[in-house]
């Protein structure tokens, strides 16, 4: 081949690599946004028992089609404290099964019939061109991201066969199972995709093409592709805490420790491959994404009893001097899944305003008890509200520039809570202002007053449990009863405050507390309607 020839060779194969990573991402990304209930509902499935959570992983890696985005999210998840270390091994077993349903589809691109799937493009770019219902819209792309699948290995089998005695020949020489292996390795990390690096051997073999001898070789760039997926794990928990490395490290050995047990085995059996799935399968593309599958079962079944094992040995290697828990249930690997973003953002929230009640809780004891000595600690608790409502509040921002029409909603109706939430610690700082006043002059307030008041601050007790219970159960059912605490709180607003006026007529209470008195009742009323316009957006 002159040096035109090659260079002309690498763009047309690199042009099909394109083609197919192209179409792989757009499996990916729409079927995950069409999944994103079910895979909420996987993820919210987690349990202890380890077959459930294999299933996990497998199932959730076959709705997206992509282990490297089900592992990162499930290293996110261990980051911020969803599942623990044991869960996340077993998910992370089971993503390795799911992600070989890939190399099954590329499989079938040696049979004739699937150049007629090429046509998907085409029927899937017209669908999402003229449907008007989003979920529509997006079937048309995952359509024409399948279709597209299959012409990037078209393109890729063609310019192999094209240029076949050439590309045989190079292939022919490498027989070392240590360079192939490294081969696989570097690939899948250089693409960060093990689907992408199996497609290419497999269009290889659509093109009739061996590597080696034709015997065990090919299945060693295979044992070095699950090895190189784990790179984009070991990226995205560079900079996590402890477990989420752990995890990302658990990945590794898992896939690295099964690969060292095959490669010995493959070592030692040199005609494994033409005693097994070359007897079984006549179709060398479907004889590699057998062994494919296979081999992450057969690993699956024979680790799966030592998770502990795994466990033990990430904590013995990377170190915690004080495991610290979860400060943020926020995580940016969570902004590939709308879905599971909102999830979190709805518990960040929860914290927001556990936040800003307990602010509330310390001025109004302040304010009881005249004890000026808390004012402190309330204005610490506002200060960090404010730091969880700005962190939501950018990681809403980058969630909204990437989120679909149907995610607008609940990402516009947490911007609206966060407001909300915010104006609750802001009462609270009222109530350090009532009590330094309160103090200053010398106020006082009967017995009576501090009992309406006390009675006043359980009703809002009462609304905020509902109101956290309607948020985190997604239940609407509890909202008539919600609106009724709130319509007592109101009540009881205008009957403190006609209480109030009896009393100074009466000489019972100075003039001079009226101005706190009035101001804290009205703001106690403002508190519950917060509560109330944050259950309201479960509707």
């Amino acid at each position: 081949m002159t040096v035109s020839q090659i260079l002309l060779f690498f763009v047309k194969l690199l042009a099909g690599t394109g083609v197919f990573l192209v179409g792989v991402h757009l499996l990916t990304g729409n079927i995950e946004q069409l999944a994103t209930g079910r895979l909420k509902a996987l993820f919210g499935g987690t349990a202890d028992k380890r077959l459930v959570n294999v299933g996990i992983g497998a199932a959730a890696t076959a709705l997206i089609q992509s282990s490297g985005v089900t592992t990162v999210l499930i290293v996110g998840f261990v980051n911020v404290g969803v599942i623990n270390l044991y869960q996340a091994t077993a998910m992370i077993m089971g993503a390795n099964i799911g992600t070989t349903i890939t190399a099954q589809i590329a499989a079938l691109s040696a049979f004739p019939f699937t150049t007629y799937i090429q046509l998907l493009v085409f029927v899937g770019i017209m669908l999402s061109m003229i449907a008007k219902k989003d979920g529509l819209r997006k079937m048309g792309m995952i359509l024409a991201g399948l279709g597209l699948v299959f012409i990037g290995l078209s393109l890729m089998s063609d310019v192999m066969k094209a240029n076949r005695d050439a590309v045989q020949s190079l292939f022919t020489v490498v027989k070392s199972p240590l360079l192939l292996l490294l081969a696989g390795v570097f690939l899948t990390a250089l693409v960060q995709s093990s689907s992408a690096t199996t497609s290419i051997i497999i269009a290889m073999s659509v093109a009739g093409l061996t590597i080696g001898s034709g015997g065990n070789e090919v299945l060693y760039i295979i044992l070095g592709t699950n090895i190189g997926s784990c790179v984009t794990a070991l990226m995205s928990s560079a900079t996590a805490g402890a477990n989420a490395r752990r995890t990302s490290l658990i990945h590794l050995m898992f896939n690295t420790l099964g690969s060292a047990i095959f490669f010995v085995i493959l070592l030692f059996w040199p005609g494994f491959m033409s005693a097994t799935f070359r007897q079984w399968f006549p179709a060398p593309a479907t004889q590699i994404a057998m062994f494919h599958t296979f081999f992450n079962m057969t690993c699956t079944l024979l680790f799966l009893p030592f998770c502990q094992w795994f466990v033990r040995t990430s904590k013995l290697l990377i170190r915690e001097k004080q495991p610290v828990a979860a400060e943020t249930y926020l995580d940016e690997r969570m902004l590939s899944s709308a879905s599971l973003a909102i999830t979190q953002l709805k518990k960040e929230m929860i914290r927001l305003s556990d936040t800003a009640m307990d602010a509330f809780r310390t001025g109004y004891h302040a304010f009881e008890t005249r004890d000026k000595s808390l004012i402190g600690p309330t204005q610490q608790l506002i200060d960090q509200a404010g730091v969880i409502s700005q962190s939501m509040v950018n990681f809403l921002i980058r969630l909204s520039a990437q989120s679909k029409l149907a995610d607008e909603r609940p990402i516009s109706d947490l911007h609206s809570n966060l407001g909300d939430i915010m104006r609750i610690a802001e009462i609270a700082d009222n109530f350090t202002k009532y009590t330094q006043k309160a103090s200053d002059k010398g106020l006082e307030f009967s017995e009576n007053v501090t009992k309406e008041l006390r009675g006043m601050v359980e009703l809002l007790e009462e609304l905020y449990s509902l109101t956290k219970q309607a948020v985190l159960e997604e239940d609407p059912s509890l909202l008539p009863r919600i609106d009724q605490v709130e319509e007592t709180v109101d009540q009881l607003r205008k009957e403190l405050i006609d209480h109030h006026i009896k009393r100074l007529d009466q000489g019972a209470c100075k003039p001079e507390s009226s101005g706190v008195f009035i101001n804290m009742v009205s703001n106690l009323e403002r508190l519950g309607d917060h509560l109330t316009y944050i259950a309201q957006t479960v509707r």
